[in-house]
């Protein structure tokens, strides 16, 4: 009756066969959380949360912000759960064998197939249309939901009136983190009947890392247009970067990559290959002096020079070897004849 009536969707899911196992592999997905936040602006709004949640149910790594899903959003949160921690109590890391996730044009892009490829990473793809194998980061939204922004102002669940927004989104990330990593990694999951950081733990595995944060880097960062080098370092977003490395090369093109969430620094890479880590004065705390520019413009000119210097000899050397020698196909070029005897002749002859 439920197939004939309810059709074949509604069929599989209520008496469909299910084989179940722990495919050991973390799943990714997103969902915009019911809490009202106050934005750039101080306006409501309304976060959108990334999770790369481990079989283990331990939660690898999140990002939290305002933009809507997409594939910059989840290579972001992929390079956080690949990446060690700087909070010493948070271990999970490590880059996955395998990541799950569904068909969302995010999971299916060009950009997370070749961050996939260079990671020797293999992405899984749910059924489409049929859910199965992502319950378990469905139930972590629940658990987030349901113990973690309950007890906040803000929390509006489906079909209530917007609530007053009161915190940040800063400060809703700084608790979600307290949250992830003192109750939730420690609390006893009721279907494993573990804790999810002793069950990650207790794999006893050696985490595969990748060769250098800078290869994360690469990765996973957006990479913006080519920017120009100029006079007064790069011009990005209104805001302007500068590094000594970059007295090198003004005037030249640069790939340039940066975090969404930190534009005081970006990473300056000139043909394929990084150069720099290049600070905004106006939001880092680093400066340069006026003394360290000089100096370094100094040594710029002075490695110009000695250069200049260098091929100007070779050519001079190169020009006093040819001056002498006979352009091809001219006369002087060709084999002088051999000199002939002459011969004297009297006029009474």
């Amino acid at each position: 009756m439920t197939l004939a009536q309810d059709g074949p969707n509604t069929y599989r899911n209520r008496f469909d066969l299910v084989h179940r196992r722990d495919a050991g592999s973390p799943n990714a997905d997103h969902t915009q959380l019911d809490f009202w936040v106050r934005d750039e602006r101080d306006r409501p709004a309304k976060p959108w949360l990334t999770v790369v949640l481990d079989d283990s149910r331990a939660v690898a790594g999140y990002r939290l912000g305002f933009a809507a899903p997409s594939a910059l959003q989840t290579v972001l949160a992929l390079r956080d759960a690949i990446a060690r921690k700087p909070d010493p109590h948070w271990h999970v890391c490590g880059i996955p064998q395998v990541l799950y996730a569904d068909h969302g044009s995010d999971f299916t892009s060009k950009h997370l197939e070749q961050v996939a490829a260079d990671l020797q990473m293999v992405l899984v793809f749910s059924t489409v249309g049929q859910p199965r194998g992502r319950g378990r980061i469905e139930r972590f939204f629940q658990t987030v939901n349901q113990m973690f922004l309950r007890t906040l102002p803000g929390y509006a669940p489906p079909g209530s009136p917007p609530a007053e927004s009161v915190l940040t989104l800063g400060e809703l990330d700084e608790r979600l983190r307290r949250f992830v990593v003192e109750d939730y990694h420690h609390r006893v999951h009721g279907e494993t009947g573990m804790a999810p950081q002793a069950r990650w733990e207790g794999d006893r595995f050696l985490a595969r890392m990748p060769e250098s944060t800078a290869q994360l880097d690469l990765l996973l960062l957006t990479v913006a247009k080519a920017r120009r080098v100029h006079q007064d370092g790069i011009h990005f977003q209104g805001l302007r970067y500068l590094d000594l490395t970059l007295a090198a090369y003004v005037g030249e093109n640069v790939t340039i990559r940066y975090d969404p969430r930190d534009l005081a620094e970006i990473r300056v890479y000139y043909q394929e290959r990084f150069l720099c880590r290049a600070v905004c004065p106006e939001l880092a705390a680093t400066t340069i002096g006026l003394k360290d520019l000089v100096r370094a413009r100094n040594a710029r000119r002075r490695e110009l020079r000695a250069g200049i210097t260098e091929r100007s000899k070779l050519v001079e050397l190169l020009i006093g070897v040819h001056a002498d020698a006979p352009l091809p196909g001219s006369p002087a070029a060709e084999e002088p004849a051999s000199p002939t005897p002459r011969l004297k002749r009297y006029h009474n002859e």
